[in-house]
């Protein structure tokens, strides 16, 4: 049974200033709880050693669905299949995403939920909120597995150092220009893309933020901002899934982009592969021993509880848990039943004497960089709430 030690929350004001915008929920109660997750230096690194393990099997299994030409197992659009091989051969780099887990804090192994690869939150208030609420309450600041600004940054500084491609932008070598996007009138989309701006700034890039009705594309020049200055590298805030089934011809721009490498897109379109949850079945059928993968399959599971989810979603939408004979026991309604579903062993989730259910978030770029976690229902939906940690 978990416990938390209850602290000073950091003020609102504070956190509107510094862009946190979405810290109370429509109810009125505080999104980031007021509270600290104590979790142990061996707990931490069995999640750092789960996320880098996990992060080299889906090397494995992408290269995997490459080979044997399985995109349609994984539910990815052949229009976007192009784009994935493209960036795949290119080596284009991946920016960071983010594993779930359940267990790790319980006496439970650490089990495998699910890798948002392409386009993660939680961000802010992993590497910057929890922090804050150490440093607000006069406490060890680096008493978290928590590193994600400093590695993010890293990554992007590997963009230039590691050989992208790019032949288009000799005259920028010294200046090199990110543009960040994201969907307008979705605030924490909008501020985890103004993160990563700020991050890359640190890191010496020359930047812009468009959104993405504001960003041009022409496949000979590449991307550019609503200025029409090009951009080097230009980061979206917005699934490789919706871009394949809403806008065909923006995914031919960025197609014929990516092969006359006039400009790199990050994330890639090859975590598309990682980002399924098509993919979890492909890593237990390479991997049948491994102690972090729960069973999955397309069609339901004989004779265990499970999980039905669809291949591509979102905060819980469209998710259902099964009993052993195949009875749904608990789901949360949503936009993504027009997806094919995955059925998942299911994996206790870690609970507090109030029956809440706890998930472990930990961010990878590079390498594991920065632990949290969203406590909520059995099934963690848009009212889950942040709670941060401390390492004792």
């Amino acid at each position: 049974m978990l416990t938390t030690q209850t602290v000073e929350p950091v003020s609102q004001e504070l956190m509107e200033e510094i862009g946190f915008t979405w810290h109370t929920d429509p109810d009125g109660s505080a999104y980031v709880a007021p509270e600290l997750l104590p979790v142990s230096e061996a707990e931490a690194e069995a999640y750092y050693e789960a996320a880098n393990t996990l992060y080299d099997m889906f090397i494995e299994a992408g290269q995997h669905v490459i080979d044997n030409n399985l995109f349609e197992q994984l539910g990815i659009s052949e229009s976007i299949v192009p784009l994935i091989k493209l960036s795949w051969d290119d080596d284009d780099w991946h920016l960071y995403g983010r594993f779930d887990f359940a267990g790790g804090v319980d006496g439970k192994p650490i089990k495998l939920l699910e890798f948002n690869a392409d386009t993660a939150t939680s961000l802010f208030e992993t590497s910057i909120i929890q922090w804050a609420l150490l440093k607000s309450n006069g406490m060890d600041e680096s008493a978290q597995f928590n590193n994600a600004f400093e590695m993010i940054g890293q990554n992007f500084r590997r963009l230039i150092t590691n050989d992208d491609g790019l032949e288009k932008f000799d005259e920028y070598y010294n200046n090199e220009r990110i543009l960040f996007s994201s969907v307008r009138d979705l605030p924490e989309d909008e501020q985890t893309t103004r993160l990563l701006q700020r991050i890359a700034i640190e890191a010496g890039f020359s930047t812009d933020f468009t959104y993405m009705d504001e960003t041009g594309f022409l496949p000979d020049e590449g991307i550019f901002n609503k200025d029409q200055d090009l951009t080097n590298f230009w980061f979206k805030l917005w699934p490789w899934e919706d871009i394949a089934a809403d806008e065909p011809e923006l995914l031919d721009l960025l197609t014929d982009i990516a092969r006359k490498r006039t400009a790199v897109v990050i994330n890639p379109a090859y975590t598309l592969l990682f980002q399924s949850k098509g993919i979890l079945k492909i890593l237990h059928e390479l991997y049948p021993d491994s102690p972090y993968l729960l069973a999955a399959d397309d069609k339901p599971l004989d004779n265990v509880k499970q999980v039905s989810k669809p291949l591509f979603g979102r905060e819980g939408g469209n998710v259902s848990i099964l009993d052993a004979n195949g009875e749904t026991v608990e789901s949360v309604d949503g936009p993504y039943d027009i997806h094919p579903m995955l059925y998942q062993e299911y994996a206790e989730l870690a609970v507090d004497d109030q029956g809440r259910s706890y998930q472990a978030g930990v961010f990878f770029a590079w390498e594991a960089c920065g632990l949290g976690f969203r406590r909520g229902t059995k099934i963690l939906n848009d009212t889950a709430t942040f709670v941060p940690h401390v390492i004792i």
